[in-house]
């Protein structure tokens, strides 16, 4: 008898590729040892969070036996953590964001949850330029909408306007961007923000609906060369930014993460409204308090971006040794090079073959191309070296 529902068995069945080639790996580090695996296919940083976090969370326990230290608070967050997070956007985005237009949320995934619960009707549609977040497609579906990606320009993956304008349809209720984005590292230039707002305005006056721009931006302070990301708040007034501190303050098992409402959004008050209660009815209830408390005293730490830095760097050398070609990513912790064949599964499947874990293009959108994180030991980037080698001349 079948114990699940016919979507969830069909959505089993396609699981993340990032967490299969995860699980794969687990099996390999028992065989070999972990030393003799590449594991490149899971975003987890290992970076150690700021100094600040072990002093945040002593400062929290200290407190922990006081009646509701750890208890419920108001379902947008507490007060102090929506004023720090609100003073961090502000100065961000260059725009004066109050705290009554920021919900604390679990991580962004929590954010852009209760978001999709709080707009979306059955069929609705949310353009999604690709590469993208393989959940994505999920969040989306989980309240009756529809993921609609559009593929960005070959190799480069800059926003192809022309494209994302004809896949506008009545129905289209969002487009969801990601800059810096998962899997490519490419960050969006205010001249492609502007060109598509520009599209997203013309929509809105054609169908007298609301088209929401959603910009999900955990990996904004990752940013290596110092690339100007510009303010959606300042481009676009139906504009949500969610994002967390998973990569940024190496909090990821904290789940803390926000949405915040534009303040130049007319009459916004119904969705934030809105969003604070789906947040209750999805069952978050409230971002952790412990985590909300941590955040409120380390708002505006980060770990060392050098760190990062120079294991882009190190990634970058090695693949040019291998001759495999790619686009040098200008922020979060991904490279998303071109396959040397062109089906990427079965490439990622002969680095297998070396103890090098990647996630084929497809689990992204974009067949073709292959994911490498970096967000692990120099050491185990280097040796990769001989394995990429190897593979390369094989084929």
């Amino acid at each position: 008898m079948q114990l699940v529902s016919d979507n969830i068995r069909d959505a089993m069945g396609g699981a993340s590729f990032i967490r299969k080639m995860f699980e794969v790996g687990i099996e390999l580090k028992k065989q070999y040892g972990a030393d003799n695996v590449y594991d490149f296919s899971l975003g987890n940083p290992d970076v150690p969070p700021p100094a600040g976090a072990a002093s945040a969370l002593c400062q929290v326990a200290e407190h922990a036996h006081e009646p509701f230290a750890l208890g419920y608070m108001p379902n947008a967050g507490y007060p102090e953590t929506r004023s720090a997070i609100a003073g961090s956007l502000t100065r961000e985005q260059g725009v004066d964001v109050p705290p009554s237009h920021v919900v604390v949320t679990t991580g962004a995934a929590g954010a852009i949850n209760v978001l999709f619960r709080a707009v979306l009707e059955p069929g609705d549609e949310v353009v999604c330029p690709a590469p993208y977040f393989m959940e994505y497609r999920f969040y989306a579906g989980n309240f009756g909408g529809v993921l609609k990606p559009v593929p960005s320009k070959d190799f480069t993956f800059e926003l192809d306007i022309e494209a994302i304008e004809q896949s506008l349809t009545p129905k289209t209720k969002a487009i969801l961007i990601n800059s810096p984005n998962n899997p490519t590292g490419q960050i969006y230039s205010r001249a492609e923000l502007e060109a598509l707002t520009g599209v997203m305005r013309n929509h809105m006056r054609k169908t007298g609906r609301v088209l929401y721009l959603v910009s999900d931006e955990p990996y904004r302070a990752l940013n290596f060369d110092g690339v100007e990301i510009p303010s959606v708040f300042d481009a676009y007034e139906y504009s949500v930014i969610v994002g967390s501190y998973s990569k940024t303050l190496s909090l990821a098992g904290a789940r803390i993460g926000y949405l915040a409402v534009c303040p130049a959004m007319p009459e916004p008050a119904e969705l934030i409204n809105g969003v604070i209660m789906t947040n209750r009815i999805l069952g978050f209830v409230n971002a952790p308090a412990i985590a909300q408390k941590m955040l409120t005293r380390m708002i505006d730490e980060r770990v060392d971006l050098n760190i990062y830095r120079g294991r882009r760097d190190a990634m970058a050398r090695v693949l040019d040794r291998a001759g495999i070609r790619y686009n040098l990513p200008k922020g979060a912790l991904y490279f998303f090079p071109q396959s040397p064949i062109p089906d990427d599964a079965e490439f990622v499947n002969i680095l297998l073959k070396e103890r090098i874990l990647a996630v084929p293009g497809r689990g992204f959108g974009t067949p073709g191309y292959f994911r490498l994180a970096f967000c692990v030991p120099m050491s185990s980037i280097e040796k990769s070296t001989d394995g990429f080698v190897k593979v390369m001349q094989s084929l």
